[in-house]
């Protein structure tokens, strides 16, 4: 039941979001997500309007206008094992595809699951 926001600095092509989202997507299948559960969104700003700190607080080379902020909203309950698995494949994908891992930062948030109405106002975990 992800929730995916990328936050990204204009412009940036169809393409490039695209392998973003799908990567991510891919990450969250590999652990245990299904293929169908894909609710993801892309916010593309003016650089006036995206602002981050170029090294902070251990980033080994300064971050630049490629910069991609993951977010991902999801149930609790993922251990900190399942994260690790997450990120390590999720970096190792975007970089085969020319991202630099030090210019991503992903963000966990979570929620219980009573939070979630996927349709028609239907709470289907409570």
């Amino acid at each position: 039941m992800p929730l995916v926001t990328v936050t990204l600095q204009k412009p940036k092509t169809p393409e490039f979001k695209s392998l973003i989202l799908d990567t991510v997507h891919e990450a969250l299948k590999k652990v245990g997500v299904p293929a169908t559960d894909r609710f993801q969104r892309v916010l593309e700003l003016e650089p006036d309007d995206f602002r981050f700190d170029p090294t902070y607080p251990d980033a080994n080379m300064a971050r630049t206008g490629e910069f991609v902020l993951i977010e991902i909203l999801w149930s609790v309950g993922r251990s900190v094992k399942v994260k690790r698995e997450l990120l390590s494949f999720l970096l190792q994908e975007l970089a085969t595809k020319g991202i630099e891992p030090e210019n991503v930062m992903v963000v966990f948030k979570e929620t219980q699951w009573e939070n979630w109405s996927f349709a028609g106002g239907r709470l289907i975990h409570t």
